[in-house]
């Protein structure tokens, strides 16, 4: 009896994947898999946005937190905040896919057609190329109850930030008293990735009532031996400067640990924005401002040691 061996191929190279089945003399089958069954091998496909590479964009992807192929249906999670739930975990239906000549073919309800060539890097990563953009995204593969939330958050944050019109202060704990008891809300918009507004409006103002009374820039640095903490530094355009540990509570909450008087405030998230296929979302002008700006950039943080409190 002929022995028969199926050989996942994993292509470091970047070599195309397509459908083809070599049988040698001896009897064996190496077997590639089609681009069907690689895309569709996985529930959910995280964009690793930072890994991209390339002159060129196809804007969906770039929106785009994770994307999953399933039966022909293009789906796609845009936004952290309810991440896990949208789409029982798949994200919203936001076009089609097909297979094409070793391609895969995508159609966008709003950005239209866009092929790529697929290949493996290792067995839950891949590499969409797309020719006329010359662009190339790298993608991990998750199954849903395996997903990595605390990954798609923290390497994420900035976007995390903004997917909320506000954050308003829910508790102060510890600590010694500080000007920054005095800021009730924070705002961090798309603008240049690092502007963020704050505003010492009464508990309970209504988010489109806020004054905003400061503004400043921001940054959000790593910290070296964490994947789950960041430090976030507020640039008040007056000069002043407040430095936290930042920690994800969930996705509608924040801590933030205020190094100087070793205060820890919780932040809720006020006005959650939800980003569609495209600006078909928007309910304002501001909405529209926000929107227009929500597009991934390549994100290389500095990296700081946590600080040695007494």
């Amino acid at each position: 009896m002929k022995t028969l061996k199926l050989l996942f191929t994993i292509i470091i190279t970047g070599t195309l994947l397509s459908a083809c089945t070599t049988i040698y003399d001896d009897g064996f089958v190496d077997y590639q898999p089609t681009v069907d069954e690689v895309v569709s091998s996985y529930d959910l496909w995280y964009v690793d946005y930072h890994r991209t590479t390339g002159t060129g964009d196809i804007p969906y992807v770039s929106r785009a937190f994770t994307l999953s192929f399933l039966n022909g249906i293009l789906y796609a999670n845009n936004n952290i905040v309810d991440i896990g739930r949208t789409g029982n975990g798949l994200g919203m239906d936001v076009g089609t896919y097909g297979t094409f000549n070793g391609l895969l073919a995508t159609n966008h309800d709003l950005d239209g057609a866009n092929d790529f060539e697929v290949s493996i890097l290792s067995d839950n990563e891949i590499v969409l190329y797309n020719f006329r953009q010359n662009v190339s995204y790298y993608l991990i593969g998750y199954n849903v109850n395996t997903f990595d939330y605390d990954k798609l958050f923290y390497e994420n944050i900035e976007y995390f930030l903004q997917e909320y019109l506000a954050w308003e202060k829910v508790s102060a704990t510890g600590g010694t008293p500080n000007a920054f008891d005095d800021e009730n809300y924070l705002e961090f918009t798309p603008e240049n990735l690092t502007t963020f507004r704050s505003s010492q409006d009464d508990f309970g103002t209504q988010v489109a009532d806020i004054n905003w009374n400061y503004v400043g820039g921001y940054e959000v640095f790593d910290v070296t031996g964490f994947e789950d903490l960041k430090i976030l530094t507020l640039n008040y355009d007056n000069g002043d400067i407040e430095e936290f540990e930042l920690s994800v509570v969930n996705d509608g909450r924040v801590s933030l640990f205020h190094y100087n008087s070793e205060t820890t405030y919780d932040f809720s998230g006020r006005g959650f924005i939800q980003f569609k296929k495209s600006e078909e979302s928007v309910k304002s002008a501001k909405d529209i401002v926000r929107n227009s700006n929500r597009k991934r950039t390549i994100i290389k943080r500095k990296v700081k040691n946590r600080r040695n409190l007494k």
